[in-house]
């Protein structure tokens, strides 16, 4: 059984850092990099690339809307059109900077606002898609299961990976619990052990209700700006490798 585990990282920009980004890209197999607009800039995105290759780590691009301040956990309204061009734009970036280290990217991740927006209306989901095989069709896309972004991706060809969230909670309807409620970010390394063990041995999640769902997924991220985040990816992986999984990275999980 092969396992992802990827990390938003590189979310920083200038002097600032989320998280330990050199150690944890030691514990990952894959990186979903930040593009410039809710956090990155060009020499942290280069710095990104060159640690995901000295560790074998696979790079994404993880783009987002452009508000830094608000982390682009806000929405901000912007018209197809706009979203489509953001997403290029970030895309293209990170494909050049990884290009001149001789690398290619191998999938796309989008950041919260951002995500949360495409997966609303079909119509934008699946423009944004064509764009993306467009550029490049070898893209894998990262999609939470049963969202429009993953019946979008699939309908225009482009390979999904499903992701299951080890340090979010979930709600009945199998959504994220928002990050404004309480006990909605899980940092407590027993408990995102044994979620983990759940999922891993019996493909479920129990919700923040109490109720048993079924996760169908393939990757386990763990969010960098987390506390404790490099610990609990550690964990992710520990737990992986106990119950007998390998950690991969997302080209050799998806065929």
């Amino acid at each position: 059984m092969k396992i992802d585990v990827n990390s938003d990282m590189g979310e920083g920009f200038g002097v600032y850092k989320v998280c330990d980004d050199e150690q944890l890209m030691k514990v990952v197999s894959s990186a979903n990099v930040a593009c410039g607009f809710h956090a990155g800039d060009p020499e942290m995105m280069a710095r990104m690339v060159r640690l995901a290759k000295e560790n074998g780590v696979g790079v994404g691009a993880h783009p987002g809307l452009a508000d830094r301040l608000g982390f682009g956990r806000r929405e901000i309204p912007v018209d197809a059109e706009e979203m489509e061009q953001q997403v290029l734009y970030q895309l293209g970036a990170l494909s050049a900077i990884a290009r001149a280290q001789s690398v290619e990217l191998s999938h796309i991740s989008f950041h919260a606002a951002m995500g949360n927006m495409i997966n609303r209306d079909a119509g934008l989901a699946e423009r944004i898609m064509k764009k993306i095989k467009a550029v490049n069709s070898d893209l894998i896309v990262f999609s939470m299961p049963d969202m429009l972004i993953e019946q979008a991706s699939i309908d225009c060809g482009l390979k999904v990976l499903n992701l299951f969230l080890a340090d979010r909670a979930y709600d009945a309807k199998g959504q994220l619990v928002s990050r404004k409620l309480p006990n909605s970010v899980i940092k407590d390394e027993l408990k995102v052990r044994t979620r983990v063990r759940q999922f891993l041995e019996k493909g479920t999640v129990t919700t923040i209700e109490g109720e048993i769902l079924p996760v169908r997924a393939k990757s386990i991220l763990v969010h960098s700006d987390t506390p404790g985040s490099l610990e609990l990816a550690r964990t992710v992986r520990s737990e992986i490798e106990a119950c007998g999984g390998t950690v991969a990275p997302a080209r050799d999980v998806v065929h």
